[in-house]
């Protein structure tokens, strides 16, 4: 269930909850998960606004948006890491209405160690996850 983190200049985005839900939907897509509560209800995108003069580029530009992006360890392959990047990218500049906004966003995918994932008081592993999913999914 991965967590979102988007940092963008304040005024960026029009509508920030339409740009998180689409950003949650999208991983959950590349991540190949089912559609179900335990995934929907567990999988986030939150948008910080900051202030102009809150982060700055060595040369002094402001106009940049990060995300930061934390699945559970080896959910993408490289395959996914790139198809997920790149959307990201498209989804973030169409929010803004900014095309070039694609080439100033910086995507950064960190994976939570092996039972560092915690929903509800639980701290789950991987193979957690997929027992609990298959049980919800009738398949244990």
């Amino acid at each position: 269930m991965p967590m979102i983190d988007v940092y963008a200049p304040k005024g960026t985005f029009k509508n920030r909850k339409a740009l998180a839900q689409e950003l949650a939907q999208a991983i959950m897509r590349w991540e190949k998960v089912p559609v179900i509560p335990f995934f929907t209800e567990n999988t986030a995108a939150f948008v910080h606004e900051l202030d102009a003069d809150g982060f700055s580029t060595a040369g002094g530009d402001t106009d940049r948006v990060r995300i930061t992006v934390t699945t559970n360890a080896g959910a993408l392959d490289r395959e996914q890491q790139i198809g997920l990047v790149k959307e990201f990218s498209e989804l973030v500049a169409k929010a803004a209405g900014d095309a070039s906004l694609a080439e100033r966003t910086w995507v950064a995918l960190t994976e939570a160690v092996p039972g560092g994932w915690g929903i509800g008081g639980h701290a789950y592993t991987n193979e957690e996850i997929v027992d609990h999913v298959r049980t919800l999914l009738g398949k244990n």
